[in-house]
């Protein structure tokens, strides 16, 4: 996922641990490949150079809370979870936002996800099915 007239390119860390699900006005959206918490979002803005909410403009930040708002409701709609997580955590070269379906039976409730666990590998087509569920909500949305 890159854009090179614009100067956008996917961080290669977000590229290996995710999927692509779908590109919104602002971000692309990816699917976490870790199976310990399915569902987990992450929203890259595609803009070059953005490292942090401040880069973007008054506009484009509006723009990412109505995003983040739409994964949560879609996450919400699609897995019903006991809380969802929101957060721009990380110091990596790349904005991104995760926003996380969490459970209160998954490996790390209460506490945060980042670094709690090894990731976990999705069996067979665990992955792909999510990809489709999510696909298919996002059209409903539309």
């Amino acid at each position: 996922m890159s854009d090179p007239s614009s100067g956008f390119y996917l961080w290669e860390e977000l590229a290996r641990s995710t999927v692509p699900v779908d590109s919104w006005d602002l971000c692309e959206v990816l699917l976490s490949k870790d199976a310990n918490y399915p569902g987990w979002l992450l929203l890259v803005p595609r803009r070059a150079n953005a490292t942090e909410i401040i880069h973007l403009s008054d506009e484009e930040q509006i723009q990412l809370i109505q995003e983040i708002s739409k994964a949560s409701k879609l996450l919400q709609k699609v897995f019903n979870p006991d809380k969802l997580n929101v957060a721009a955590i990380g110091n990596v070269a790349q904005l991104h936002i995760h926003v996380v379906p969490r459970f209160k039976t998954d490996i790390a409730w209460p506490g945060p996800i980042w670094g709690a666990y090894p990731a976990k590998e999705f069996q067979n087509d665990e992955h792909s099915v999510l990809v489709t569920k999510l696909k298919s909500a996002i059209e409903e949305f539309h």
